[in-house]
């Protein structure tokens, strides 16, 4: 009997806990409500299965429990029991699976008019390199980089020559615009993260992954690396601030080009 009261106790203190914790994830600042929707319905699915089932074994601890002279009934199988276990299980899975297949389909599909921008991963800390008056990035390698070329671009593209290099600073995105993001690290893995962009996406070395993302309101966002880099990982913090269009121009105009990086290193 107190078994079964402790496994009621257990649901209601945890749908509790659920409901009235003042945690929650932060305020979303991209397009990406559809994550926090799926996460939402997980929620739910989980949620409802966790509680069906905890009130079922304490439904069992209770109508079974032990009386004298009570004998247990040995069925090691039951088709039907089976059936029915196998049905549920497939429609939960495939309630949750389905919303991710969709989201991740809109993650990976690009707007046409995105812009690029490239984040550099390294112990520990994070570049950015953002296309200049040509529109478009220069190409790069991860062995020509140096201390006079940290992100190792190719000195003899000339698309790369006006490309704005950001060592160690803030990247400025402007707001409303879908932007595409190219992640590159040149040591070990790394995870850029801003938790109200909920959009993310493992840097493996000798690769170029990417996501993209809209910014939706101004402020400025802490960047995280979400996977663990080396002994100074927790250090391994950045910021990027969404502005308005006027304010991110005037900012990228004081930026220096990869051009100019060169000529004051010689």
């Amino acid at each position: 009997m107190a078994a079964a009261i402790i496994l009621v106790l257990v649901v209601v203190g945890s749908v509790a806990f659920h409901v009235l914790s003042p945690w929650w994830w932060t305020e979303l600042a991209s397009n990406w409500s559809y994550i926090d929707d799926t996460l939402i319905v997980t929620f739910w699915i989980t949620g409802v299965v966790f509680v069906a089932v905890i009130l079922f074994m304490a439904w069992c601890v209770f109508r079974f429990r032990h009386k004298e002279g009570r004998q247990a009934l040995y069925e090691p199988e039951n088709k039907k029991l089976e059936w029915w276990l196998t049905g549920l299980t497939a429609l939960g899975v495939a309630a949750m699976l389905a919303p991710g297949l969709v989201v991740w389909h809109q993650f990976v599909t690009v707007p046409e008019d995105a812009t690029e921008v490239e984040i550099v991963g390294q112990q520990w800390q994070w570049s950015y390199r953002l296309p200049g008056a040509d529109g478009k990035l220069g190409t790069s390698d991860t062995r020509k980089v140096s201390y006079d070329n940290p992100l190792g671009l190719e000195p003899g593209d000339e698309a790369g020559r006006d490309d704005v290099v950001i060592e160690g600073g803030e990247l400025h995105l402007p707001i409303g615009k879908p932007v595409k993001v190219l992640l590159r690290s040149v040591d070990v893995l790394h995870d850029f993260y801003v938790p109200e962009f909920r959009a993310k996406m493992d840097m493996v070395p000798g690769m170029v992954t990417y996501f993209w993302i809209t910014p939706t309101r101004t402020g400025t966002f802490d960047v995280l690396c979400a996977e663990l880099c080396g002994v100074g990982h927790a250090y391994m913090r950045g910021t990027v601030v969404v502005e308005e269009e006027v304010a991110y121009q005037a900012w990228l105009e004081q930026q220096q080009t990869f051009e100019q990086m060169t000529a004051s290193a010689d």
